[in-house]
């Protein structure tokens, strides 16, 4: 191991070097004073969530009374009656309003379901792929056989046509 020590011109400093690693310097007071005394950055100051949602509402306000040359509180007081009102129209034709609720109930819970059966079938290894191929050949497949040909594509859009006139009772 090698030590050497290096004296500069003044007695009083000098340096030692171990192994050719210098000592760590001492940091200056000059910099940990202009540290503390800065302020801290912008992004610990965000106002909180529920200032900052009243926020954005009042610009999304503000934005339509600019779009429609109103001001914001007649803007609001013009659109909102008009979406109950339709809504509110719709709910007043229905007979049953136990079943409807009733339906669209199960209809969430159908569509939450069916959702955890897709996210586990997809988990599984093999199957989605397995289950794109089988898609892509079933398209290809209808492509060939409905549209590639016009009396084909004609059979095709009149049987789309019967099917919707049935569904709507147009003729």
């Amino acid at each position: 191991m090698a030590s050497t020590s290096t004296v500069s011109s003044s007695s009083a400093l000098s340096t030692l070097v171990v192994d050719g690693k210098a000592p760590r310097q001492p940091q200056p007071q000059k910099s940990q004073t202009l540290l503390t005394s800065l302020p801290p950055p912008p992004a610990l100051h965000s106002p909180p969530l529920s200032s900052a949602s009243a926020y954005c509402r009042k610009i999304a306000r503000n934005v339509a009374a600019m779009a429609t040359g109103e001001a914001p509180a007649e803007v609001a007081a013009a659109e909102l009656p008009e979406i109950f009102k339709s809504s509110k129209e719709a709910w007043d034709k229905v007979e049953d309003k136990y079943a409807v609720s009733s339906l669209a109930v199960a209809g969430v819970v159908a569509l939450w379901v069916s959702t955890g059966m897709i996210w586990a079938i997809d988990r599984v290894p093999l199957i989605p792929g397995v289950l794109e191929l089988v898609g892509i050949g079933y398209t290809g497949w209808f492509a060939y056989k409905n549209l590639v040909f016009k009396p084909d594509r004609e059979a095709l859009f009149r049987k789309i046509k019967d099917i919707y006139g049935e569904v709507t009772g147009s003729s």
